[in-house]
């Protein structure tokens, strides 16, 4: 795409952290989701991330990062957070607490600090497709490197059925 790249908070924190990334444009559709992204640039579902803002019972906000084919387990984190419930935020309130529009939310440089809960699968892969804060537009950049700026908690928080179709195991 010719188009020009936009300048977010989360490349001014990328930037700030001195990490490597590409910018990956492409045509955003409504409710398309991850599958429209990882088609648009020729990747595997599994490498692009899905940055979801989701609260507890207290309305306590948190990010959660998961394979853009795999689907969270609240059950699974609740328990692993100690608390009752999570959901996930209504979009007017994710945005609030994000600072992005949802469908470009990124986990980097965020209106509000929220606690940052990753997929610890996604520790395994090379490169990820992450939001750049902004509707379709990603950045590739190392999972590595993702995790060192955003200091997440690594946790086993997919559905079991979900993983087990995606990763060819049962």
């Amino acid at each position: 795409m010719s188009e020009k790249t936009p300048v977010t908070q989360a490349i001014r924190i990328l930037r700030q952290h001195g990490v490597a990334y590409v910018e990956c444009l492409y045509a955003y559709e409504e409710k398309g989701g991850t599958a429209v992204s990882a088609q648009a640039l020729g990747v595997s579902e599994h490498q692009v991330i899905k940055t979801l803002i989701m609260e507890d019972e207290k309305k306590q906000p948190m990010i959660v990062l998961m394979h853009g084919d795999c689907e969270v387990s609240t059950k699974n984190l609740a328990r692993h957070l100690k608390v009752k419930h999570i959901v996930p935020c209504q979009p007017e309130v994710a945005n609030r607490h994000s600072g992005y529009v949802v469908g470009g939310t990124s986990p980097f440089g965020t209106k509000r600090a929220m606690p940052v809960y990753m997929q610890e699968s996604i520790a395994d892969l090379g490169l990820i497709y992450i939001n750049g804060g902004k509707r379709g537009f990603l950045v590739r950049l190392e999972a590595k490197e993702a995790i060192r700026v955003l200091q997440p908690v690594l946790l086993d928080m997919a559905n079991p059925h979900e993983m087990a179709k995606n990763t060819g195991s049962d």
